[in-house]
């Protein structure tokens, strides 16, 4: 991997200014561009050393503060290694600030983060990609399909509410997409049964989507990162494998 030069940036939106981290490579560039989606818990050192991974790999990667309308980052005081189990304060705290962010604003939002990719000098002209945990899946899903000649390709890990009851349902953006998607669930994950999985591999399908939708047996929701409990060393390093597959498949 190549060294990387990361910094926070400001970027201004239609409610106020989000605070994010950008990292690239520090060679210079341009370099295609990644807008990585955070998860509940938000933008912290272990999300800033993902991005940095995939940074080392040949990309400029934003990493935004969705959840700014809250607050800079960090938004919430947490512990190095993340427990909610042990810890049911922690997510008390954070269910409310995720259902404040619709789908409308989180569009609206990802004009603005797509807008600053594509002005920045780091990152080489396009289409970008998408990277999103947790929640974050569901704004990648969201973002391919709101924003379809801007996305080349969109990725999600252990997302939850992928698929609704409800009119916005993430998952109703399918017709829309012209990227390559991959998602990887986990296959012990009550926020996307597989019921969930079911509908939405078929609405990618009926959409014509390249796709490929994967159930990580034996992970649970977050198996990702590394500082939560949850965390499976097998399962991420299949996604690494996979995102870095589908990046270099598009750029």
């Amino acid at each position: 991997m190549t060294s990387v030069q990361g910094t926070s940036v400001d970027i201004t939106t239609e409610d106020g200014v989000a605070d994010a981290y950008f990292v690239h490579p520090a060679d210079g560039g341009p370099h295609p561009g990644v807008l990585f989606y955070q998860d509940a818990f938000g933008l912290r050192p272990h999300l800033r050393a993902m991005a940095d991974r995939i940074a080392g790999e040949g990309y400029a990667v934003l990493v935004p503060n969705v959840f700014y309308r809250h607050g800079r980052t960090p938004v919430f005081d947490l512990p190095e290694y993340i427990d909610p189990q042990a810890r049911p304060e922690i997510f008390e705290k954070i269910w409310p600030v995720m259902q404040s962010l619709t789908n409308d604003l989180a569009m609206r939002d990802a004009d603005a983060y797509l807008g600053w990719l594509a002005g920045s000098p780091a990152v080489t002209g396009g289409p970008v990609g998408l990277t999103g945990y947790c929640m974050g899946a569901r704004l990648s899903l969201l973002t391919a399909g709101t924003h379809p000649d801007r996305v080349a390709a969109a990725a999600g890990f252990h997302g939850g509410g992928l698929v609704t009851d409800g009119p916005d349902s993430p998952h109703l953006v399918a017709g829309n997409i012209t990227a390559e998607v991959y998602f990887g669930h986990a296959d012990q994950d009550q926020s996307m049964p597989p019921e969930a999985v079911r509908t939405l591999e078929d609405a990618l399908t009926e959409a014509g989507v390249r796709h490929v939708t994967e159930v990580y047996e034996g992970a649970l929701h977050g198996y990702t990162q590394a500082d939560m409990a949850s965390y499976d060393k097998a399962g991420d390093e299949r996604h690494w494998a996979a995102l870095l597959d589908l990046l270099g498949r598009t750029f």
